[in-house]
């Protein structure tokens, strides 16, 4: 009986010689006599040659591109260049017929914004396998990493009645038309819940209560934002990585979220050599296309070397500005966002200038302004910033934003009054820092946002299975 298996067995974990059977799906089928079949089990696709006089012409003829067949037969050394072993079929299975002439995946290049408009056929291509296997790697070392140190996975509820960012750009959540009281507000005493809810934007305050108990914990789930934003940035459901470690402040905090990012990035540089030399070259195809200025100064590869060989420069943000007011590209007007005084809110060029020119080296900004940073964060001493920090990247600028949590309920209580937050809303919230309260810090990593930093997808609805943005939600 042949053996079951996939085209990645067969190309590395299979003897020469074995009897097997392989099914996937033709990439091209040529001479009438060789198919390249692929899985998606590994990039590389394997030859299955049959011999045409043991297949009648009507079985031949429905061999096309996209159709999915099944080849049982020997694996046999291969004499063509480029592949080591190719598949001598005895019997083959056509599993599922594909219109040759309708199918849209010829085999040609196809543009990443014609492949997002069939999202559901675009996992078969080169690029976006190797996309979503190194997606599959990064979210098993992140798991691995957590349950390695010590943290328990807590799944956070994606309805909510809370708004962690207090950024307003919520998905309302309903089963009922809108009633309006006496007042014209909304009743939403009949619906569901009997409150208003919405999708969540985030996890942190809930891992923050079960890190209150745990004390090492995690969230990894999705997270959905409302904001109109038809950019190559922005999704309206995402996912978030969202550690909470109680009596940890702000330098482990740093170190933790250091050691993440090695560990995640090193393992998907060990376990997904193929797929990042193959999105290395596409990625170094495409920066031909642009001006000399607008070029990456780093290959792929090189970029995520950068972060696992050069240490993480921590900085406070008053440091930054100094810096980036002092710079050559501030002075000379170069950035399209000036530094001209304390307080100023970085952009991606200010981020990526302190990374990739000044420090030459990953960079964590730390004690940022109060005025610009969330309710939740510790305020120090100085009355004007807050023990905030973010993690910069070559290329991509910010990928880690999180906080030592404000744990006085005081303060805790007059920062919710200024950010306009009613207490009644978040009463369990404010009751961890009534009972039992102690220094604990966080942050939130998006998941789409590593994965693109890993592959070098410049557009984000590239690294996520099916991208939701305003007015597309068609898979």
């Amino acid at each position: 009986m042949n053996q079951a298996v996939s085209v990645a067995q067969a190309l590395k974990k299979v003897s020469a010689g074995t009897d097997i059977s392989i099914s996937g799906w033709v990439r091209s089928f040529r001479n009438d006599r060789f198919i390249q079949l692929n899985d998606g089990s590994c990039l590389a696709s394997i030859q299955a040659v049959i011999e045409p006089e043991a297949h009648d012409e009507t079985q031949r003829k429905r061999i096309t591109t996209g159709s999915c067949v099944q080849v049982s037969g020997k694996l046999v050394d291969s004499p063509a260049k480029g592949q080591e072993v190719e598949v001598h079929v005895e019997t083959l299975e056509i599993l599922g017929d594909a219109d040759a002439a309708a199918y849209p995946l010829q085999p040609k290049k196809h543009s990443l914004e014609f492949l997002r408009d069939i999202a559901h056929l675009r996992p078969r291509t080169n690029t976006f396998g190797a996309v979503f296997r190194i997606r599959h790697l990064l979210q098993y070392a992140v798991h691995a990493f957590f349950h390695e140190n010590g943290f328990f996975h807590v799944a956070s509820p994606i309805i909510t009645a809370s708004d962690a960012e207090g950024a307003g750009e919520m998905f309302r959540v309903t089963t009922a038309d809108p009633v309006r009281d006496e007042h014209s507000d909304v009743d939403h005493s009949g619906d569901f819940f009997g409150k208003e809810t919405h999708l969540t934007v985030s996890g942190q305050l809930e891992a923050e209560l079960f890190a209150m108990g745990l004390s090492k914990v995690y969230t990894f789930g999705p997270t959905f934002r409302a904001e109109n934003s038809n950019t190559s940035r922005h999704l309206a459901e995402f996912w978030m990585i969202e550690p909470e470690v109680a009596f940890m402040e702000l330098e482990g905090n740093m170190t933790l979220a250091e050691d993440l990012m090695r560990y995640v990035i090193g393992y998907v540089m060990k376990h997904g050599e193929e797929d990042l030399i193959f999105l290395e070259k596409r990625l170094a195809d495409e920066e031909k296309s642009k001006p000399q200025n607008e070029r990456s100064p780093m290959g792929l590869r090189e970029k995520l070397r950068f972060v696992l060989e050069n240490p993480f420069k921590r900085v406070s943000y008053t440091e930054a500005i100094d810096i980036l007011r002092n710079s050559k590209p501030n002075k000379k007007k170069k950035f399209k966002y000036l530094i001209e005084e304390w307080g100023a809110d970085l952009q991606s060029e200010h981020e990526r200038f302190l990374v990739e020119k000044h420090f030459g080296s990953p960079v964590v900004l730390y004690d940022y302004p109060a005025d610009i940073k969330a309710f939740y964060m510790r305020q120090n001493d100085d009355g004007k910033t807050v023990r905030a920090m973010d993690v910069l990247f070559p290329g991509i600028g910010e990928i880690v934003g999180g906080s030592q949590r404000e744990e006085r309920l005081d303060i805790l209580q007059e920062k919710m009054k200024q950010f306009d937050i009613p207490e009644e809303s978040m009463w369990w919230y404010l009751e961890t820092r009534k009972y039992g309260s102690c220094k604990h810090s966080g942050f939130g990593l998006g998941f789409e946002r590593l994965v693109q930093f890993v592959t070098g997808m410049t557009n984000i609805r590239d690294v996520i299975p099916f991208p939701r943005t305003p007015g597309s939600a068609e898979f």
